[in-house]
């Protein structure tokens, strides 16, 4: 089992900055996969970017250039550091996890940017 806990959402202005983490319940460099999702209403929910136990990365088209995902093992907390944040980027955004067949989603924290 993995809990997972997110913070560091708000209202942002576009062309702004924020840095969203997520605590997990146990060491996260004994988890395989962790990522970021974001979903707005009445959309399905959509891969942000993800980094897996060797550090590989992976970005949405829409935010390469712009996010960074990094993980702290020794704080068992990954991040996505959004920079140059745009309208469309406002989603509730959801720190996930994924280890031996399960996957974890935590509840979510709002990011909102103002045009």
């Amino acid at each position: 089992q993995v809990q997972l806990v997110e913070s560091g959402g708000g209202l942002v202005q576009a062309g702004g900055s924020l840095r969203l983490s997520c605590a997990a319940s146990r060491s996260s460099s004994s988890i395989n996969y962790m990522g970021w999702y974001r979903q707005v209403p009445g959309k399905q929910r959509e891969l942000v970017a993800d980094i897996k136990s060797g550090s590989s990365t992976n970005y949405a088209d829409s935010v390469k250039g712009r996010f960074t995902i990094s993980r702290d093992n020794a704080k068992n907390t990954v991040y996505l550091q959004m920079n140059s944040l745009k309208f469309e980027d406002t989603a509730v955004y959801y720190c996930a996890a994924s280890d031996v067949g399960s996957f974890y989603w935590g509840h979510g924290t709002q990011v909102t940017v103002s045009s």
